[in-house]
């Protein structure tokens, strides 16, 4: 049995944490991973690319998977679906990758559903509610409205948090970068449970 197995990082966390920011801090040190992305029946856009911003798919296939269950969740938006498909996520452990998902919590209750033996999870956020308030704004991209229903979802959202095994605050990159990186190193080790009953077995048997 291998000592570095596949393995699940799964990342939450209000809009403004610096989720994407501390990814990009420990990318380069983050070895064989895999980032879960969504997939989709929609047009691909110009400078998209099939496998980086989205798996595209005709709805005939994207049917198929959800009759076999292959999907953590989908939604219709738009007259097009849209979902987080398990057959990447299974190659990429296969291939002894971690799989790292930015998702919120009812994502992170779905994925402990289905594979909680081998997740660890994060939660990120601020030190405080105003802190991330004052993030949001600062970043000049979203009207008033969206600003307030982002900060009124990050307060239902921290309830939550107890749900985690990690909580990470992101008060200084530096620091929180590290500290999550030690983090997804550690990640790797956890190993599910058939394997683990297969080692038993097989130790008893010597």
């Amino acid at each position: 049995m291998s000592s570095i197995n596949g393995a699940v990082l799964v990342l939450s966390g209000p809009s403004g944490a610096g989720k994407s920011s501390l990814i990009n801090e420990i990318f380069d040190e983050l070895g064989n991973c895999y980032f879960s992305i969504s997939t989709t029946t929609r047009p691909m856009r110009e400078g998209e690319e099939d496998g980086v911003h989205y798996h595209f798919v005709d709805e005939e296939e994207f049917k198929k998977d959800i009759e076999d269950d292959n999907f953590l969740e989908y939604a219709i938006v738009h007259g097009n679906y849209y979902g987080t498909s398990m057959k990447p996520v299974k190659q990429a452990l296969s291939e002894g990758k971690l799989v790292i998902f930015d998702i919120d919590v009812q994502g992170n209750t779905a994925v402990n559903n289905r594979l909680g033996d081998i997740t660890t999870s994060v939660f990120i956020t601020p030190p405080t509610l105003s802190e991330l308030e004052k993030r949001l704004r600062n970043r000049s991209t979203d009207e008033e409205e969206v600003i307030e229903r982002r900060i009124k979802m990050a307060k239902k959202e921290i309830q939550r948090v107890s749900e985690y095994e990690y909580l990470l605050i992101n008060d200084d990159l530096k620091v929180a970068a590290e500290k999550l990186l030690l983090i997804a190193k550690t990640a790797r080790f956890k190993q599910a449970n058939e394997e683990i009953n297969e080692f038993v077995q097989k130790w008893e048997d010597i």
